[in-house]
């Protein structure tokens, strides 16, 4: 079943809102934060795309956020966003769905917890870090915001947790559960993280970001959320439609795509991904925009986010300048092309060779 999509909320290292993301698209160059955290007694310096809250205070009271962490504020701010875009802010949503997906979660709420809890003990760890750890947290917050009393969910499978999500979406939609689905995809940065990847990866995450070299880590963590409103309703699609989410593990059974769909492919600068696209795509066409917003497992949304964008424009733009050249048989899109009748298909490798494809059209 196909899934119109009439609004998008974003927000990440580029700004906030549709408008920053075709400008990004346009100019094909963000420059990361330059950020900073204690390790082992040193000051370690990275780079890191860091997303901004500024105007939720426009959608909701400063007050109301006192209380809410950094994940679920990132989590509104985008959600009111794609509610304002698609024109649905202030009306009924009681039959509206919301889905979440994300990678790791709340994280730095869920380490303060634990901060708390091995600090002072079970007694007196901290309440208000436990409610906002737990995963579905974000969603309810959502769903309270614009009274949403239909089902909503939150969906954590690392690199593959978007189409996961999008399946349960693309079925509560064909079972008439819901009349839309507010579907979001987030992920967060915190100085935890930071510390794991550095252990993990060593220097390999300086940048900058080169998503096309697939045999050396380049990847650059960032964080974001971007939102959809999907519905039935083909006169809903302003941003085309979804027509079909799979998902699959290449080395099982090999990955195969017509040749005229063009390619987003979700390559964002870990080599043990990377290889898997230059497997399963030798001699094809193929943009990535990793170095827009950065590596993070929820970063296949923002793909999403630019494959609808370009079906509405009409364009499939460039891969970002700083992206480079591909050390392997594929051939980089350096410039706009048109789509014409062409799909887009967004593409997502795991390290194992387990992949989430998302096609869409007009």
């Amino acid at each position: 079943m196909r899934m119109a999509i009439s609004g998008i909320g974003i927000s990440g290292g580029f700004g906030c809102g549709v408008a920053a993301l075709r400008q990004a698209l346009q100019c094909g160059v963000v420059e990361p934060r330059q950020c900073s955290v204690e390790r082992n007694g040193a000051i370690d310096t990275f780079p890191a795309y860091r997303t901004s809250l500024e105007g939720l205070d426009e959608f909701i009271p400063k007050r109301a956020l006192r209380r809410i962490d950094h994940f679920s504020k990132m989590t509104l701010h985008s959600a009111c966003l794609a509610l304002q875009d698609a024109r649905l802010s202030g009306g009924d949503l009681s039959r509206m769905g919301v889905i979440i997906a994300t990678g790791y979660g709340a994280l730095k709420t869920t380490f303060d917890f634990l901060d708390s809890y091995l600090d002072f003990g079970y007694s007196c760890s901290s309440p208000t870090h436990f409610s906002n750890s737990v995963h579905n947290a974000a969603a309810a917050h959502v769903s309270m915001q614009f009274k949403a009393t239909a089902p909503s969910l939150t969906v954590t499978q690392f690199e593959m947790s978007v189409p996961s999500a999008l399946l349960t979406a693309q079925l509560w939609l064909a079972e008439g559960r819901v009349d839309q689905v507010l579907f979001g995809t987030i992920d967060e940065y915190c100085a935890v993280l930071r510390y794991c990847r550095r252990q993990f990866f060593a220097t390999g995450e300086q940048g900058p970001l080169q998503p096309f070299t697939f045999t050396e880590q380049s990847a650059v963590v960032g964080e974001g959320a971007a939102f959809f409103v999907l519905s039935r309703g083909e006169e809903d699609a302003r941003y085309g439609a979804i027509d079909a989410v799979t998902l699959g593990n290449h080395a099982v059974v090999p990955l195969t795509l017509p040749h005229d769909d063009l390619l987003i492919i979700g390559a964002d600068g870990h080599a043990k991904c990377g290889r898997w696209y230059a497997q399963a795509l030798t001699g094809r066409a193929v943009a990535a925009y990793a170095p827009l917003y950065g590596s993070f497992p929820a970063a296949a949304g923002f793909d999403l986010a630019v494959a609808a964008l370009s079906q509405q424009d009409g364009i499939l733009y460039a891969s970002p300048a700083t992206a480079g050249a591909s050390d392997s048989a594929l051939q980089v899109v350096a410039a706009r092309r048109p789509l014409g009748k062409a799909n887009i298909v967004c593409l997502k490798f795991g390290p194992g060779g387990d992949y989430g494809l998302i096609r869409l059209s007009r």
